[in-house]
């Protein structure tokens, strides 16, 4: 009977304690994230601090999909982290204390550009940041030391302060078939049994078809 990585355990290689796969060491109900999806830092269980600024009264999430790689030293910034912009000054008075406590924007005031999405397949390189409410498609790659201030499309290779895309990985109709290949979501034993092609296969439409 063959054997697979269980997505229930915090590492995946017991002998390596600098990776972890993500969705078992998240405590925070604002945190989604899904299957086989790891974390690679010196600490890795503690993944939560790197997500700042993510407060409860915000009530914003970050939510990551299935196989995405998550470098070291990543962060994610969440909406709390934004001033406000609509008056003269972005100077927060209101959490300094004192008399100025008293007087606190209504949320609806404050700036939320919404969840923070990565989807399925996502590459993150080491100290990338990534803004509130961006979207980053399947399969997409992001480049080291970047920071990711905008959505990212599918299969997209972006790099950069800010984040530009420097090329699609493939073209948009191979890209069309293989997001509604989606091997991301086929059971372990299908992904088990195409490991070798889904890393190194030569990428063709008839060939994803075929695995389809």
């Amino acid at each position: 009977m063959l054997e697979f990585p269980d997505p229930n355990k915090i590492y995946p290689d017991d002998n390596v304690k600098s990776i972890v796969f993500l969705k078992n060491v998240v405590t925070n109900p604002n945190i989604e994230v899904r299957e086989y999806t790891y974390f690679s830092d010196k600490e890795p269980e503690k993944f939560e601090e790197h997500v700042t600024h993510h407060y409860d009264f915000i009530n914003d999430k970050l939510i990551i999909g299935k196989f995405c790689s998550i470098g070291e030293n990543v962060e994610f910034v969440m909406n709390g982290a934004n001033h406000l912009m609509k008056g003269i000054t972005s100077y927060p008075f209101y959490i300094m204390g004192d008399e100025w406590s008293k007087h606190v924007p209504q949320i609806t005031d404050l700036p939320n550009k919404g969840n923070t999405i990565i989807e399925n397949d996502v590459w993150i390189g080491q100290n990338v940041t990534i803004l509130p409410g961006v979207h980053i498609e399947n399969g997409a790659i992001i480049g080291a030391n970047s920071v990711v201030a905008t959505d990212v499309s599918a299969y997209s290779i972006v790099a950069g302060n800010p984040a530009k895309q420097i090329r699609k990985r493939f073209s948009n109709h191979i890209i069309k078939h293989l997001q509604s290949l989606a091997w991301w979501n086929k059971d372990v034993e299908w992904i088990s049994k195409n490991i070798d092609y889904l890393m190194t296969g030569t990428i063709s439409e008839e060939k994803i078809d075929e695995l389809n």
